[in-house]
Order: C-alpha cells, then structure tokens, then sequence
C-alpha cells in the first residue's frame, strides 16, 4: 500500500520536479553564453555599448586567432564585466497615403444602371404628348429625360426637361448626344432615344436590354433606307425610336464634332446613321442575337381596343400617336395584355405547386391554401385563439360597443354582400355548363381577421341548382374564401434627416405649475446635458384677472425663477418664453401667436408639461414629421391613478411599461408633431370658416384642423419613448361635443385597468356587507 502510493506521488509531482531542474540547468547555460564579448565594429577587444561613449575592453573568444598587436596587448588586459542591455527596437514610422474613394460602391465597383431614356419633343407637344410618354413609361423606367430645343419658362410638373436653345433639329440632335457623353455616359449601358408622338412599352423594352450584351457595338431600330440611295447601310427610324450601346457612343465621340461639320442630311435621325455608319461601320438592325425589335405603324384615327394584329399585341414601339388620349388608349391597351399574361402566370404556377405537393412526403398538405398564400396563423397559447365573428346578411354578432348582436351597416354589409357574391362567381364557374347556380339564402356566416393572411370567411349557403334540362333543386354548399392581404408596397417618402433642430412649445396654465420641477429635471438630463438640437419654449397662459395683477403678483414667477437657473447652470442653453392673455384657452389662439415669431421651416412639438421628453422620441419626431406631406401625433403611455394600480401596495419608483401600469392613450390629441409651413397653409384654409363664426378657434384643436382642412397625411402611432404621469384633465365643456366627450372618457379610462377596478369595487361591496 505505501509503495503504491509512493508511486503515484512520483507520478503527480515528477515532473514538476524535472521541470525546475531543467529550467535552472538551461538558464545557467543562457548565463555562460551571454558573457561573451561581441565585436560589432569588426575589432577585437573594442565592444561598443549602446549608449556609451568609446569602446570598451572586453575578453577574446577563446577560439580566436590572435595577431600581434594582440599579444602586446595582453599585457594592459584588465577583465571588465559588460552588462547586458537589451536594445529596444524603434518603432516603425508610420506612412500616410491619401485614398480617394468613390461615394458610391457601385461607381468604385464601376457598375452601371441598365438603361437611359431620352424623349425628343418640343415646344408644341411638351405639354400634350410629352406629358402623356412622361404618365405612360417614367414610372416604369429609372430615368427618363426630355429634350427641347425651346427654352420653355413653365416645365410640366414632374418631368426632366433639358433645353438647348435652338429649334435647328440636327443641332439638337448633336447636343442631345453630347449631353449624354458628358453626363450619363458612365452611368448607364444603354440608351434608347424616341419621339414624343410615339408610344413605348416601357416592360419590354427593358426585357430587350436586360438580355443584350453591352460589350457589343449595337444599332438597333427599325432599319430604314437612306433618302437617294447614294449611301449603302441603313439607319434608324427615329419614329419608332433606337437603342444605342454605350460601347457604341464612347466609340463614336471621338468623331462626332466632325459629324457635325459636314451635315449632308435634312433629317436628325438619318443624320445621326450617317455618321454612325461612316465612324463605327455599324448598320442598323431590327433583329440582334435572337431579339427583335417589335414596332407597330398605327394608322389615322384607329383604336387599339378594335385591333386583332399580332404584330400589335407584341410590339414594344407604335407610331404615329396623334393626340394624348391614344396614347392612353395604347397604354391600357397594353396594360391589359400584360395583366391577362400575369394572370395565366399565377394560374400555372398554382397548378405546378399542386403537382409538385403531390409527390412530397407530407402529400397535398405541403401546399397552404389558397397557393402562393401564407399559411394560417398558429396560436402558441389560449390567449393568441383567433376569434371568429358569427354573421348573417342582415346581423352580425361582434360589435363595437359590446352588444352581442347589431344590425349590418355600413362597408362591413358590403363587405358580406361581396363575398357572398364572390362565392357564387366561383361555384357558377365550376360547376358550369353542367349545373348553374342561384343563391337562396346565407344560413351561416363566419369571418375572422388572420394577421398573416388576410381575412378569412366560411359561409354556408343554400343554393339552388339547375342542371341543363331545367330541373332543379335545393341543396347547401360549405365555402371557404380568403381575401388575402394586398402585396406589401414601399411608398416613397421624401427625405427626412435626424438634424432638424425641434422646437418644444409647453403651455402652462395655473393648474400646470407643479409639474415644471420635474419636467426641467428630466429635460435637463435629456437635452441639455446631451446638447439634444432643440430649444424649449414655455407658454404662460394668464387669464385676464391673473393678467391685471402679474406686477404684484404673478403667477408664474417661481417657474421664470427655476428657467433663470437652468440658464445660468447651463450657460449654452436659452430658455425663451411668451405669455399670453385669454379667457378661453385654445391650441389654434396658442400656436397662431407661436407661429409668426418662427420661421416656416420650423419643426414644432406641441407638449404638456407633464411629459417626460426624450431624445429617441425626438428623433422619431424628427422622421415622422415631413414637410408639406405628414403630420405626426403620437400616442403618450400614460400611468394609471397609483391609488388604483397600486392599492394596499408601495408606490414603485420608476413605472414601466406594463398593462398593470398604465395604457397607451389613444383619447389624448395633445402632443402634436408639426412643420409651422403646414400649419400655416392649414390655417389659411380656414379663414372662410372663421370669417362665418370665430367661435370654431375655440371648439377644434390642431388634431381636427388638420384632418378638417389639409390634404396631409395625419400620423397617429403609439409612442413607448413618450411618458406621462397620471393627471386628471380639465375638459373644456366650450370645446366641440367629440373633443369634450373624448377628454371625459380619457378621464375615466385613465384611472385603471378593468380587473383593478374590479377589485376596488369587490372590497367597497366586501366592507358594505359587513
């Protein structure tokens, strides 16, 4: 027993012991190769030292031949010890090479947009036909510009016009294609050139670019003849318009000065083959690597609708259009062509998917219905249960107001009318020319709204059915139905920056003056110790008697006491403020007297003072508010009466976002996010009705003037970032019936959660019973 654990002692602690021994033999031997002189100039016995003057003695390596003049130098030989110092390495200086990079990926990447469009028009067709091409192709194509020789003092709305400044077509030919090569040249592979008096399907001609090489040096069009017939090769007609390869342009550029010096043509687009031919040896074609270039010449007052020739239905280019409604015609020609195409796409691909789920493990379970639908939502708990609504055609048993059964009005009747006429569309184009069908009577109704799909409808519908010798009968027929929810669409914005400094107007009345302790102190830590890009503004709302007495007594001298500090701690920030007289206080009266001492780009945020502002809801403020387009008016969270949400409990020191806690306020219109040139515009457009009775100042607020009087998008969105204690309003009987009734059942809404309520109502009938 003790030679085993003799044994295994060895085993754990041997080689740390042979560790250490090893250690101190190597190091002695480090020590004894170190001790040697070294002779970096060359000359024994001289070792230099870094860091001191002139040499210094040192012992010869054993091993070293030694001449002459070293043996009579032996004799002096005095041992000196030398101490290792360890030369420290210089850092490396560093070197700075300036690298101009591109602003974009793309232009570093050298990738290039597909294709540029230029309209030639004039002065005479700008605002007819070239408003039409502009309404019919520019939402289709990236960029499309229009060229003029006339400088035109009022350009179409919504059109990029570049004007040359003379009517000579040739002239303006040749500068048409050198603003190209010194603008767009870079930045696009092909360029397409057409006449205001032609119509462009704009889907297929990028389908023709998109499968064209650009390597290649390529004319394409409709190849006609040259005038005389002097000159072999064939040009582009320009009614049907062209494409030119950019490697095509960079060739020609070197000779296009000379082009223009020898013009020998009268018009702009045999012109510009001429010299194209001459320069390039390049020919127009019509057909190129298997893609031809459809065109369609349409006749003197003919209707598109009427025309049964393929070479219509598959052109991309007609000409010539007369008047803006051919073109329109032409476009919704077109348009419907494409549709129907689009249509049997969705049809196939539906019966392929079908096929394909066929043969999966799962079989016909693997493909949702409807095809190409999300599939249905999937609850993950009791409390996530999609509720369905039970309905009849003339009833419904969900309603707003808590009734357990209401009459159909309104689009939710017309929502029922339609899928109850869609059901019976799609049975009759089933079940015919066996059987023809007519609704009798919806038995049963059942719809349900699924966040991922759309909504959803089961309706049980008595039929009656004719079969083809006129006989009929009655039966029921189950149908499910989706109305799926629209495909998602980014709707363009204007462009928003972080950078707008925002103005924070707080009006205060008598009753308001105790929350400025704590709305300074949070703005403080929020704003000014951040340096936050706004400026807060009070508003001291007097009203005439509190007025009268302001030099003895005015109200508001502890708050102008509290700015002067904050002023005097931050000295960087200003705090100005405006006081106003009235015995009605309203925001229209507030923000008229705000709005004149401000410029009109000035970006407003409307607040109380007792919400807690910060820098995230400022910037959402920042984004969401775009002038001349949208206004924003964001939904505060509000705290719950804490003798309600915290009954026989200890008040909590910060509250958060919990439903126990509070609720978002969707009665409450006060905070408001604005630009002072929208709301400018808007007040003007209520000069009529203020003219007619002044009183309407009193009885709407911001809210209603602009939902009543602009044309601007109206933002409203809860708002985590923006918090408010609990407070109890005092609602303006002055004010209009929607208003006044919105503050009262704010009020009551505000004071807690219903189960609180319950339990405060449970324990009064508990303590009454005993």
């Amino acid at each position: 027993m003790r030679l085993s654990a003799f044994v295994s002692l060895l085993h754990s602690v041997g080689p740390v012991v042979i560790g250490i021994s090893l250690g101190f033999t190597l190091s002695l031997l480090c020590v004894s190769w170190t001790d040697e002189a070294c002779y970096p100039h060359g000359e024994e016995g001289d070792a230099v030292v870094p860091g001191q003057d002139g040499p210094l003695r040192g012992a010869r390596k054993p091993s070293s031949v030694s001449n002459s003049n070293d043996m009579e130098s032996e004799e002096d030989f005095e041992p000196r010890i030398v101490p290792y110092k360890q030369v420290q390495p210089s850092s490396p200086k560093k070197v700075f090479r300036q690298v101009l990079r591109a602003k974009y990926i793309s232009t570093e990447l050298g990738i290039r947009e597909r294709l540029f469009v230029g309209v030639l028009t004039s002065k005479n067709t700008i605002n007819t036909l070239g408003v039409a091409v502009n309404r019919t192709i520019s939402h289709h194509l990236d960029n499309v510009i229009f060229f003029t020789g006339t400088r035109n003092r009022k350009v179409p709305h919504g059109m990029l016009v570049v004007s040359h400044g003379d009517e000579r077509l040739i002239w303006n030919m040749f500068q048409n294609i050198k603003y190209i090569l010194d603008h767009y040249i870079d930045e696009y592979d092909w360029f397409y050139f057409v006449q205001d008096d032609a119509y462009t399907e704009a889907d297929r001609l990028k389908s023709l670019v998109d499968h064209l090489s650009v390597a290649r040096e390529l004319y394409m069009g409709s190849p006609e003849e040259f005038i005389g017939g002097e000159m072999e090769g064939k040009y582009c007609y320009g009614g049907f318009g062209y494409v030119l390869s950019r490697t095509l342009l960079l060739r020609l550029q070197p000779f296009l000065e000379n082009c223009r010096n020898d013009i020998l043509s009268a018009r702009p687009d045999e012109w510009l083959g001429r010299c194209i031919i001459d320069h390039t040896n390049t020919n127009c074609v019509a057909e190129f690597e298997g893609l031809r270039y459809h065109r369609f010449e349409l006749g003197k007052n003919s209707d598109p609708s009427k025309e049964q020739s393929d070479q219509l239905t598959s052109a991309l280019t007609v000409h010539p259009v007369s008047d803006p409604e051919q073109m329109y015609r032409l476009h919704r020609f077109f348009t419907e062509i494409e549709l129907q195409k689009t249509y049997s796409e969705i049809v196939r691909l539906q019966a392929e998917i079908m096929n394909v789920s066929a043969d999966a493990f799962e079989g016909n379970w693997t493909s949702q219905w409807p095809v190409g639908v999300n599939p249905p939502f999937q609850p993950q708990s009791r409390f996530e249960v999609l509720k369905w609504e039970y309905f009849t055609e003339e009833e419904i048993y969900s309603c707003v107001d808590g009734s357990p059964k209401c009459q159909l009005r309104g689009i939710d009747r017309l929502d029922v009318a339609n899928v109850i006429e869609a059901a019976m569309g799609e049975l009759n184009r089933k079940y015919k020319p066996v059987l023809h069908l007519k609704k009798q009577q919806l038995i049963n109704g059942y719809r349900r709204f699924d966040p991922t799909r759309g909504m959803e409808y089961t309706l049980d519908l008595q039929v009656e059915a004719v079969n083809q010798k006129g006989h009929g009968r009655s039966i029921t027929k189950r149908v499910h139905l989706v109305r799926p929810l629209s495909k998602t669409e980014i709707i363009p914005m204007p462009y928003v920056t972080e950078a707008t400094r925002v103005h924070i107007i707080i009006p205060l009345t008598l009753q308001d003056r105790g929350y400025v302790d704590h709305f300074l102190e949070a703005f403080a830590s929020n704003a000014f110790e951040t340096s936050e890009n706004a400026i807060l503004t009070f508003l001291f709302i007097y009203d005439p008697v509190e007025a009268q007495q302001v030099n003895q007594n005015d109200i508001f001298a502890g708050v102008k006491n509290q700015i002067n500090a904050y002023e005097h701690k931050y000295p960087a920030v200003k705090i100005p403020w405006i006081s106003v007289k009235t015995e009605t206080p309203s925001q229209i009266k507030f923000m008229d007297i705000i709005s004149k001492k401000h410029p009109v780009d000035t970006l407003f945020f409307l607040a109380h003072a007792n919400t807690e502002v910060n820098s995230e809801f400022l910037n959402r403020c920042r984004m969401n508010s775009i002038n001349n387009w949208q206004v924003f008016f964001p939904i505060h969270f509000q705290d719950y009466k804490p003798e309600v949400a915290y009954h026989n409990q200890q008040l909590p020191v910060t509250t958060h976002l919990l439903k126990d806690a509070g609720h978002f306020d969707r009665l409450s219109f006060g905070e408001a996010c604005f630009y002072n040139s929208d709301y400018m515009a808007t007040r003007t457009r209520m000069v009529a009705d203020v003219q007619e009775n002044e009183e309407i100042l009193e009885t709407l607020d911001i809210y209603d003037m602009f939902v009543k009087y602009s044309d601007l998008h109206v933002f409203r969105a809860v708002e985590p970032a923006l918090h408010q204690k609990y407070v109890y309003q005092d609602c303006n009987p002055r004010l209009s019936e929607d208003i006044y009734h919105r503050c009262i059942q704010g009020n009551l809404e505000g004071l807690g959660s219903r189960s609180q309520l319950a339990m405060l109502l449970f324990e009064q009938e508990q303590g009454n019973s005993t």
